[in-house]
């Protein structure tokens, strides 16, 4: 008899295919995930697209300052990327496609984050409650 595997059931799943450089996609779904982990529910966000350099490790933990306000660094993606992992371990979790990520290469991720082949994408979306999709053909 073969053993039957329990899936993960996740509250919701973002799929981020818009292009972080040319609208507040990514700000909406970090604001996003926030909100639906200080209602204690579960998300998921999976990366395509350029959304793969997000967590390259080579980026580091912080950006220029802002020459608003130089004196206060300015966290990378990755570095809240990374805090939300931190903070909400087993609650947030954040895939990168590694079809997207091979094209762009970007292999050198955050040890924190999931990599996964886009032949998962399907699977992933059936193991969550909500899809959102955010992002362009």
């Amino acid at each position: 008899m073969a053993a039957t595997v329990e899936r993960r059931t996740w509250d919701v799943l973002v799929v981020l295919t818009a292009p972080p450089h040319t609208s507040d996609a990514l700000t909406t779904v970090l604001r996003l995930a926030q909100a639906v982990l200080d209602r204690e529910h579960t998300i998921r966000v999976w990366a395509c697209g350029y959304n793969t350099i997000l967590t390259q490790g080579s980026l580091g933990d912080t950006k220029p300052a802002d020459l608003r306000d130089p004196a206060t660094p300015a966290p990378t993606a990755g570095a809240l990327i990374r805090g939300l992992l931190t903070a909400y371990k087993g609650r947030f979790s954040w895939i990168v496609c590694t079809a997207c990520s091979a094209e762009r290469g970007a292999g050198d991720h955050i040890a924190e984050v999931r990599l996964r082949s886009d032949a998962r994408l399907a699977a992933t979306i059936g193991a969550a409650r909500r899809t959102i999709y955010i992002g362009g053909a």
